[in-house]
């Protein structure tokens, strides 16, 4: 009987490991240190209200905390159809923006 137990403790090691090993890879393939996590709260308000008025309008599209460049991420889409991502610090103050740029190149039909 104590066989049996160590050979299921033995599978279910190694299930547990290469769970852990898969879960690793997905998040460095993803290719963002972020969290993942969007920003909730008053912290949702005044990150929104920061990066609108730095953007110059537009809308809320997207938004994380811990994001790898900065505290807070907040993702702008401007009226003509523009991503931007503005960074800003834990005090909600703009440390930097990129404008994302779609290239005709990236697969779009034509």
């Amino acid at each position: 009987m104590r066989t049996r137990t160590k050979v299921i403790g033995g599978i279910a090691a190694v299930a547990v490991s290469l769970g852990i090993g898969a879960g690793v890879a997905v998040a460095a393939a993803s290719g963002d240190d972020g969290s993942g996590e969007p920003i909730t709260g008053d912290a949702l308000e005044r990150a929104s209200e920061t990066a609108l008025a730095h953007a110059g309008g537009g809308r809320v599209t997207g938004t994380e905390v811990g994001d790898e460049e900065s505290y807070y991420e907040v993702e702008v889409t401007l009226d003509d159809g523009t991503q931007m991502d503005v960074q800003l610090d834990e005090s909600f103050a703009v440390v930097s923006d990129k404008v994302d740029h779609e290239d005709s190149s990236d697969g779009a039909a034509d």
